[in-house]
């Protein structure tokens, strides 16, 4: 591990396979601390199970991950509590309890994780709603709330602990262009307000160039492209420009080239 204080996690030469199904192939990353950095890529090419290495949910079958220094793949599952704790996770479906409030719901984190009293566990809760503009809205259940909402809930749910890394499982799916760009703002306000360090997957690349540091393509189980939105928006990579115009006509132009 290298002594570079701006990283704040590294993954070296991370390997991962399910069966005879190959997803990582020697994936090297190192994120930038109060960066945020977005991974795109077909679906299915591990984008979602790097995520999962990084918050220690699955194991690389070899490689190393770092966070601030220390080695933590080799951790067991209960070392893993205390690093956790300083990561947001905001999940594709929001994955919000029904039967919960949005107070509720955002404080869930907090009742796990600390000694505070249920009304201190509420003014926080309160407080990271009206961080994500939901005003108002703690006592409301999910079956009451637009998609927005409940992603906004989830959200405050994520930094509810006040993490050093936020990493965003697909944020934008299933909301329209005006939700998704609140939530780009979001991502944008909580990374500027919180200075947290940022991994966004997703399909989205307007979302990708409005809230993305630095942007990386996911292709096969490796990075084929590591950039600035700029670099990505000028590249020549027929297999980048395919992903970034939706043009699957590229397609047909790589088999006949």
């Amino acid at each position: 591990m290298s002594g570079n204080s701006q990283t704040i996690l590294e993954l070296r030469n991370v390997h991962k396979r399910f069966g005879p199904l190959i997803v990582l192939r020697g994936v090297n990353l190192a994120l930038e601390r109060g960066k945020t950095t977005v991974i795109i890529g077909e679906s299915g090419t591990g984008k979602s199970v790097l995520l999962k290495i990084m918050l220690g949910l699955i194991r690389p079958d070899s490689g190393e991950v770092y966070f601030e220094g220390r080695r933590v793949d080799t951790l067991r599952p209960r070392e893993w509590v205390e690093i956790r704790k300083q990561f947001g996770f905001l999940f594709q479906m929001g994955a919000l309890f029904d039967s919960f409030t949005a107070a509720q719901n955002v404080g869930f984190p907090l009742a796990e994780h600390t000694d505070y009293s249920d009304e201190e566990i509420e003014r926080i809760a309160n407080e990271k709603l009206a961080m994500v503009g939901l005003y108002g809205v703690g006592p409301k259940r999910p079956a009451e709330l637009s998609g927005g909402q409940r992603k906004r809930v989830a959200l405050a749910r994520a930094i509810a602990l006040n993490p050093k890394i936020i990493l965003y499982d697909e944020p934008t799916t299933g909301l329209d262009p005006l939700r998704s760009d609140a939530i780009n703002d979001l991502i944008i306000k909580l990374k500027d307000e919180l200075r947290v360090t940022s991994v966004v997957v997703t399909h989205d690349m307007t979302s990708a160039f409005k809230v993305g540091d630095r942007i990386l393509m996911l292709q096969q189980g490796q990075f084929i492209a590591d950039g600035t939105p700029d670099d990505f928006r000028n590249s020549t990579d027929p297999r980048v420009r395919r992903f970034v115009t939706g043009d699957a006509d590229l397609d047909v132009e790589q088999a006949t080239a």
